[in-house]
């Protein structure tokens, strides 16, 4: 106790008429220490990004930091009652009933899709600074869908809502778990200016990020690593000697879990002039497209231009497929196919999958339910699907995990436990929808080299969503790219994409 004070002490005494300082924080849930004796002090003047690999308790200690989770240690900031702003991962909204029940696929039912606030009606709740309002929706280019219910908005766009409503508030303190995923390059570049603004008023900022988002007012790294904090430096001095904590080092384990299949279409996807509206507000106009198998298409737009919209109607999940000329796999929809028939041949994995999905199954059950393309498992497996389970399991060394609540693993292992999911029943057609959110460095290179050897060596037919170049397997060799005034269709290569 007496070393303890003494180090509180000292912490304080640097950080007088400053930030604040955190000493000796640890977190202990379900028995398990996920955060481990973490100490340092904030500077006035100072901004930290926290970085780490995945599982390193990066959002649990920004957690700790806004308040919203019980600890041992002390965080105390130099300003007494703190003002804090906390930004999640992802944003949890509620319907006009005041409740969060809604399901997968809601948005694109259209008697359902505006069983929520707007985005103006939200955002009045906090402020009538029209002036300020009007602002934000402007830098973050979400004007033209301020009358918009919050349940019609894309992944991308509902970020960008988030972040809205965190720069409209008066804070002292702002803390962002990855602002950054999600977002279009555009809107990156917009948020880097509003975060460096925030900390040039005098807010001191903490970000959850990774070295390759750091916005220029980041003073300071605090690199984490099996809950204990590693490093904590200048930025200039970390980026300098300590780049090589965050290099990939390691890969999926093993053989890949897949066997060689023949695909038995010739064409997976097929549109002609379709179109898809929600009353007065046309999402989709005249959508001429085709994918052959075995082709590895990426599907680019800026955030709300229609990707997830015209994935939904690939994958079976949009009510207006059937108003469309839609050929799947070599058969019309609406002749008689069921749902099931459909998605038995897709691999889907997607942020909003992600949201909805019934976290508190168990990893096992999550990635079994994969086999019957439920939400949930209703079945028992048989031995060889048991079996194809595990070695998933295994080569994405995720063994451990297996019998735990979704709920209670890192937001990475999540999206790995679900690209098992969409992967074991070894469909033909991977439908991708930005499968690399929430990915540390290294599993993002390790995912994007799995792609490339599922299209390559099992000549899978891939679409794949990405606002990031890193993250686009070398196989795409076909571009659909949304436009706000249309599309184009084009085959180019990896370097064109990169461009």
């Amino acid at each position: 106790m007496i070393n303890e004070a003494k180090n509180i002490n000292k912490l304080a005494n640097a950080s007088l008429a400053s930030g604040g300082f955190i000493s000796n924080v640890s977190l202990q849930l379900q028995g398990q220490l996920l955060l481990d004796d973490i100490s340092f002090a904030i500077q006035q003047g100072q901004h930290i990004a926290v970085t780490g690999m995945s599982g390193s308790g990066k959002t649990l200690l920004a957690k700790v930091l806004a308040g919203k989770l019980f600890h041992y240690g002390t965080v105390e900031y130099s300003i007494k009652n703190s003002r804090i702003t906390f930004v999640e991962q992802h944003y949890y909204f509620k319907n006009l009933s005041n409740t969060s029940e809604f399901y997968y696929q809601q948005r694109y039912n259209s008697f359902e899709s505006d069983n929520t606030l707007t985005v103006l009606e939200e955002l009045h709740q906090l402020t009538d600074d029209e002036i300020k309002i009007d602002g934000l929706l402007s830098q973050l280019q979400l004007q033209h869908r301020k009358d918009a219910a919050l349940l019609q908005l894309s992944s991308g766009e509902h970020k960008r809502f988030q972040l809205i409503k965190a720069f409209l508030q008066d804070a002292d303190i702002l803390i962002i778990d990855n602002p950054f995923t999600g977002l279009d390059v555009k809107s990156r570049e917009q948020l880097h200016t509003l975060i460096n603004e925030k900390a040039a008023d005098g807010v001191a900022v903490i970000l959850v990020t990774d070295i390759h988002q750091l916005p220029e007012c980041i003073t300071h790294i605090a690199l984490l690593e099996n809950g204990k904090l590693k490093v904590f430096e200048e930025k200039n001095v970390f980026l300098a000697h300590h780049i090589h904590h965050l290099n990939p080092h390691t890969s999926f384990g093993g053989d890949i879990p897949f066997r060689q299949m023949n695909s038995d279409f010739d064409i997976a996807v097929k549109m002609e002039n379709v179109r898809v509206a929600y009353q007065q507000k046309v999402i989709i106009e005249n959508m001429n497209w085709q994918v052959n198998s075995g082709e590895k298409w990426l599907l680019r737009g800026a955030n709300g231009a229609g990707k997830s919209t015209l994935l939904s109607l690939v994958t079976g999940d949009h009510p207006q497929a059937y108003a469309n000329k839609i050929v799947l796999f070599d058969r019309k929809r609406g002749t008689g196919e069921s749902i099931w028939d459909i998605k038995r041949k897709i691999g889907y994995v997607s942020p909003e999958l992600h949201w909805y999905f019934d976290t508190n199954i168990t990893c096992y059950n999550t990635i079994a339910s994969g086999f019957f393309d439920t939400i949930g498992l209703y079945k028992k497996l048989t031995p060889e699907q048991d079996n194809i389970l595990r070695q998933w399991l295994g080569f994405l060394r995720l063994s451990h995990v297996q019998q735990k609540p979704l709920a209670t693993i890192s937001t990475s292992q999540q999206r790995l436990i679900l690209l098992a999911r969409a992967l074991v029943k070894n469909p033909p057609l991977l439908v991708f929808d930005e499968p690399c959110q929430g990915l540390d460095e290294e599993q993002v290179q390790n995912f994007v080299a799995l792609t490339d050897v599922l299209c390559t060596r099992l000549n899978k037919t891939l679409i794949y969503v990405s606002h990031y170049e890193q993250e686009i397997p070398k196989c795409i060799t076909n571009v659909l790219e949304l436009l706000v005034d249309g599309y184009q269709i084009s085959a180019v290569s990896k370097a064109v994409i990169a461009a």
